[in-house]
């Protein structure tokens, strides 16, 4: 009799716990049962409600049309970057998020000014151009001189002091995107970053780079550059691939190319800005912490759009998409919205430094930040490299159940700008990666607008982040850790 009583006793509570914890309660429990360890078939039920949930309609596009229609593009210390902090944060805060704040950064404050590139001789010719992020100025009167083409560095070199007085162009062209070796984006854009700096150790008064990117509507591709330690600074600016080309082609006939280049760049003081925090809390280990993001400002052209508003969108919306789930994790996922990426990194630094003391409790940390096209899966970075061979397998498991979106590539070797200080300090770092095809037909230009983004796609990119995001802050061990007895 006493043992009767006690079964029913237990029978009950089972019942009660059920009722209380909710379905996924339910699901988690019996996929638990059935699982045998494996991950995948351990979260296949938990997986697919979110994907469902997330595809069957979501706020992330209405939230982005709110950033780039309602605030536009947000370059660092500008009025606009403000108005996105405090929309970004406004916007978890009615979504129910937990712990929502601004943790104060220092930003690079660089303002563009008016700026005009007029081709004088063989004939006058407006030529489109964008003055690169940090550059200083020309006089007012502007610099008027012969432009010299050069293929790259050591093109350069072998004329030396003869571009003495000209303008210098790097024509380096950047490759179409390719999925197997990448973009090329690297090897073109050390000319936009130091291109200045080596023409203006031979004299050159002025830069000019092909525009980082394989296509080309006369449409510049700004971004940022830098001096270092150079002790003569001289203005620099992108052009467009079409006229870079030409510049080119008159040269190589021996007929002289005369410009005349009028930038107004200037750098401000130093100017306060934020990194946006929202939460979801875990239920078990709320001090564990799995980070999910994108980076808040953008360039000064184009609405930011890709690069990165569709980032930040889809993590605010993940954790959005899971709470009205109640689908709590044990763990905590922490969307983070950083500042300054574009010139300065100073947002992915600042939290770096602001959460030192806790960083052994990150389980992982994850950036958008190639635009919001079809996701195609993870690439991981850590500095421990059995941890990451652990991870690499893990991650497997996981994107296996994304296998209807097309999201179960898995490579190492990088992650995002932001993260990439984590990473420097053992956690696992990683991006959210999309099909990159056309990324860099908007990147950086006044294209880069909310037209470009498919909701579709975007909806896609919630689910997959959601999903990953839930299992890596829910799985009994963490991420990286051996998987025996999981």
């Amino acid at each position: 009799m006493h043992r009767q009583t006690i079964r029913r006793a237990w029978a009950w509570a089972i019942v009660l716990v059920t009722a209380v914890s909710g379905p996924i309660q339910a699901v988690r429990g019996q996929a638990e049962a059935d699982g045998a360890g494996s991950i995948a078939d351990r979260y296949r039920p938990a997986a697919k409600r979110i994907i469902d949930a997330a595809l069957a309609g979501n706020d992330a596009y209405n939230k982005l049309e709110q950033l780039c229609d309602g605030i536009g593009n947000r370059l660092s210390g500008s009025p606009q970057l403000k108005r996105a902090v405090r929309w970004a944060a406004a916007a978890m805060t009615a979504d129910g998020q937990e712990n929502v704040r601004l943790e104060s950064v220092m930003v690079q404050h660089w303002v563009r000014g008016t700026e005009l590139l007029m081709m004088n001789e063989p004939r006058e010719a407006f030529m489109p151009m964008l003055g690169l992020g940090g550059s200083v100025a020309t006089p007012p009167e502007g610099i008027t001189a012969d432009v010299v083409s050069v293929a790259d560095e050591k093109a350069l070199d072998a004329l030396g002091e003869a571009v003495r007085g000209k303008i210098v162009l790097f024509n380096y062209p950047m490759p179409p995107f390719d999925p197997e070796t990448g973009s090329g984006y690297g090897a073109a854009v050390r000319y936009r970053g130091g291109g200045a700096q080596m023409a203006a150790k031979y004299g050159a008064v002025a830069c000019l780079v092909r525009s980082c990117t394989a296509k080309s509507f006369q449409s510049p591709h700004t971004g940022g550059m830098k001096y270092g330690d150079a002790e003569t600074k001289i203005p620099t600016a992108a052009i467009t691939i079409e006229d870079a080309a030409r510049i080119t082609r008159l040269q190589a006939r021996g007929v002289s190319v005369n410009v005349t280049l009028k930038m107004e760049a200037k750098m401000l003081a130093p100017a306060p800005s934020a990194n946006v925090i929202g939460e979801l809390r875990g239920t078990t280990y709320p001090d564990e912490i799995v980070v999910i993001g994108g980076h808040i400002d953008s360039w000064d052209v184009g609405q930011g759009a890709h690069d990165d508003g569709g980032g930040c969108v889809t993590a605010m919306e993940a954790i959005n998409v899971l709470r009205r789930l109640n689908m709590i994790p044990q763990r905590t996922i922490r969307v983070v919205l950083w500042t300054n990426e574009e010139n300065g990194l100073a947002g992915g630094k600042q939290y770096a430094i602001d959460h030192a003391d806790e960083l052994s409790n990150h389980v992982a940390a994850i950036e958008s930040d190639g635009g919001s096209f079809a996701p195609i899966g993870y690439s991981i970075a850590c500095n421990d490299e059995a941890r990451q061979a652990t991870a690499v397998k893990q991650m497997g498991e996981i994107l296996s159940l994304l296998a209807p979106l097309g999201a179960t590539k898995v490579e190492t070797g990088h992650s995002g700008a932001d993260v990439g200080p984590l990473k420097g300090q053992g956690v696992i770092t990683m991006s959210h990666m999309v099909d990159m095809s056309t990324y860099f037909d908007y990147h950086h230009t006044h294209a880069d607008t909310l037209d470009k983004v498919d909701p579709e796609e975007l909806s896609q990119n919630v689910a997959v982040m959601a999903t990953v995001a839930y299992i890596l802050a829910d799985m009994p061990g963490r991420l990286g850790e051996d998987p025996a007895g999981q």
